[in-house]
């Protein structure tokens, strides 16, 4: 796989990030039976500080944020709730996808919020982050109830728990 991680905080490295990011993205993309071999993604492991200056610099929202995506391609479907455009391969083979930035204050203080490990709600922003470079969305609430159930089965097809429910025995 075309992985590229950039680590720019070291926290990412203590959390063990590359193991993690390699095995959602690889989950994500065979959900869709898109050979990860082929696929091209640039992940950007940053902090709040950084991924504020990118949510400024790209969505004009001054703040940090867990998560940011950048599609190579505009896949998106053209009906609420309907499926994204396949992505293609470019002239060398590659399916380019696209950028993802994930910020470690966030990400921490909402699995620590959530009560999740933090492994747990790291793999499922990456696997959000993918879906986005895929074409999904979560602007209207069908498109959100189409990403939220691909998450939860692509999660748990890894042996993980529905990111979306709250476990208060806790």
């Amino acid at each position: 796989m075309a992985l590229e991680i950039t680590i720019e905080d070291s926290r990412w490295q203590q959390a063990g990030l590359e193991e993690m990011a390699h095995q959602a993205v690889t989950a994500t993309l065979g959900h869709f039976d898109l050979d990860p071999d082929a696929c091209e993604i640039a992940l950007l492991a940053c902090d709040d500080d950084q991924i504020a200056e990118l949510n400024a610099e790209f969505r004009e929202k001054p703040v940090a944020t867990n998560v940011l995506s950048w599609p190579a391609g505009d896949l998106a479907a053209s009906e609420p709730g309907g499926k994204p455009v396949a992505p293609q391969a470019d002239f060398t083979g590659e399916i380019p996808l696209g950028d993802i930035a994930i910020a470690y204050d966030t990400c921490a203080r909402e699995a620590l919020a959530a009560k999740k490990p933090l492994a747990d709600h790291l793999r499922h922003l990456i696997v959000h982050g993918v879906l986005h470079l895929l074409g999904y969305d979560h602007i209207s609430d069908l498109d959100a109830t189409v990403m939220e159930g691909l998450e939860v089965e692509i999660l748990g097809n890894m042996g993980l728990d529905d990111p979306y429910t709250v476990d208060d025995s806790l």
